[in-house]
């Protein structure tokens, strides 16, 4: 079954694909405190919830990029309906091939959920950081262990131990790289419960809908495949948080001092 097939029915119902809600979004956008016009990208934008609201509340400029067509397609609908005058375009493209115009030139660059991009999350901040200006916001959100996962787990849900960290290293692994933590957007299992039950939600609307799709089968297994894993281990297990980190300001010299 294609990818792209597969999440976009999976996420039919999604506004945000992410374990996260509309009121911790909102909450987001409220404290970047974008200037007038901001330079931003996102990465792995979906169906561009964030990159709209930005676009709606600051008249930020810029790009979201997304691998998946179906997703591109939905984006530029919304946008369309929200903010057709706003000077942000979606892009159908791999997000690791994203190079901004000028290294350190963007207000914000953003990958919300899915630094398997660029190969985890050290290397998402890193790519991330080479983008923003002093000043300028690097925002991630990455999944985290609550404690430690199960062989039975791990099998069932195919994520390798190593995959993430906890909480605390996926905040320190920003502020080793010379960045700022500001805040920390913590998902709990209401935010969970809801992405992952929308996802059943839909495929049981898509089955009901579309009784001879010939992927049908296989998309229901694995849907229910990976509601089981939720349930029995997922739930209490894993974690998931957006990390708001700064780019550092470089400090005006102390004229005092050469007096």
């Amino acid at each position: 079954m294609d990818t792209w097939k597969f999440y976009d029915i999976t996420h039919r119902e999604h506004v945000v694909c992410n374990p996260t809600s509309g009121e911790k979004l909102t909450r987001l956008v409220a404290l970047l405190r974008l200037p007038t016009g901001a330079q931003v990208v996102d990465i792995a934008c979906g169906k561009g919830e964030f990159l709209i609201r930005l676009a709606e509340t600051y008249g930020a400029q810029g790009i979201g990029i997304d691998i998946s067509p179906f997703h591109i397609a939905e984006a530029e609908r919304r946008l369309q309906t929200r903010a057709s005058a706003a000077g942000i375009t979606f892009t159908q493209m791999d997000g690791a091939d994203f190079r901004p115009d000028e290294p350190h030139s963007l207000d914000l660059a953003s990958c919300i959920g899915a630094s398997w991009v660029f190969g985890g999350h050290a290397e998402t901040l890193e790519t991330l950081i080479r983008m923003v200006k002093p000043g300028g916001w690097v925002i991630v959100g990455e999944p985290y262990w609550l404690h430690e996962p199960s062989v039975e787990y791990l099998e069932a849900s195919g994520i390798a131990r190593e995959d993430f960290g906890n909480h605390f290293s996926n905040a320190e692994a920003g502020e080793r790289r010379g960045l700022e933590l500001v805040h920390t957007i913590v998902s709990g299992k209401d935010d969970w419960d809801t992405y992952e039950g929308l996802q059943w939600y839909a495929t049981a609307e898509y089955a009901r809908t579309h009784p001879d799709d010939p992927d049908l089968a296989q998309l229901v297994e694995r849907v229910d495949k990976a509601r089981a894993a939720y349930l029995r281990w997922g739930r209490n297990t894993l974690g998931w948080a957006i990390y708001m980190f700064r780019q550092h300001t470089p400090r005006l010299p102390d004229m005092k001092s050469n007096l």
